[in-house]
């Protein structure tokens, strides 16, 4: 098996976790509250990545701290309004509007460069408002309060994602992905303290919460997607991605019993095939395809 299936197969592991991490906020939302939980997990995967990359920490320098810093703070803001949405919404559809993150990368990007979007992902934006459109717009044409949260922190995390893209060709990536899970774990454990009432877990859920979170999700999660980029694709990486929506409502039906809907299986169809449109390189893909077709028929020449 080569290196880009496998790392092909850890970015859907990650995916299912990241899917699955809707359903863990949902179990650690019954006895603890959004910022606690934010802190314990972000301190939790700090303290492990820490412990596991100890030596890449020795090195750190003033400029990899401020960057750290910046990263933080949004990812920090980026699960702040995540956690608070999960509680006003469902976790399948957290999971739908969270993975709009993948389209508000390249709008941001355009903003930037002060350039219109392609036809490509003008087409895919259509396809994934009307979607959302369908998805959490009720009679009165009012959108609720915990799928607006989810919105804004998909805004956020694709803020965060182009920062990170900058900032990682400056600094070693790896060192700055573990520093900022404990920005965030700090800011979220400061905010917990100030307006909550902080606690360890109490429990059997909250524990199960706060240890997938952690582990599963943050830890393994952001140092294994680290790792597999390294060897595959963007146009992959991208694809697969789609599938943490997917791992969402699947998870949500099983564990927490959250009822599909033919209405909503549609909206969030329409959602996927939005992301995917703006997603997919089609001149890429036909170029690579014209090439295997030239090796294969070349491959198939009697020798």
């Amino acid at each position: 098996m080569g290196q880009q299936t496998m790392a092909n197969l850890l970015l859907i592991v990650i995916n299912a976790f990241w899917g699955l991490s809707y359903v863990f906020m949902k179990l650690g939302l019954g006895s603890l509250q959004a910022f606690n939980i934010v802190g314990l997990r972000f301190l939790l995967a700090f303290f492990i990545a820490g412990i596991l990359f100890y030596k890449r920490l020795m090195l750190v320098t003033k400029k990899v701290i401020i960057s750290s810093f910046m990263l933080g703070t949004l990812l920090f803001g980026v699960f702040t309004f995540v956690t608070y949405g999960v509680s006003m919404t469902s976790a399948s559809n957290a999971g739908f509007l969270v993975s709009l993150t993948v389209i508000f990368v390249p709008l941001i990007n355009c903003l930037l460069v002060r350039r219109l979007p392609s036809k490509q992902i003008f087409i895919g934006l259509i396809f994934i408002l009307t979607g959302i459109g369908l998805l959490t717009l009720k009679h009165s044409l009012t959108i609720n309060h915990g799928d607006l949260f989810c919105i804004i922190g998909a805004l956020l995390y694709a803020a965060f994602i182009i920062l990170t893209g900058k900032l990682t060709k400056e600094d070693d990536p790896l060192t700055l992905g573990i520093l900022q899970l404990g920005v965030a774990g700090t800011l979220a454990m400061i905010c917990s303290v100030l307006f909550e009432n902080p606690s360890l877990p109490s429990t059997l859920n909250s524990w199960i919460a706060i240890l997938g979170l952690g582990i599963l999700c943050s830890a393994f999660g952001f140092i294994g997607q680290t790792i597999a980029q390294k060897y595959t694709t963007p146009i992959h990486t991208g694809l697969i991605f789609a599938l943490e929506p997917i791992f969402a409502a699947l998870f949500a039906v099983l564990f927490l019993k959250e009822v599909f809907t033919l209405k909503d299986i549609i909206s969030c169809s329409i959602v996927i095939m939005g992301i995917l449109i703006a997603q997919i390189n089609i001149k890429k893909l036909s170029k690579l395809k014209v090439n295997y077709i030239v090796r294969k028929s070349f491959s198939d020449t009697p020798k």
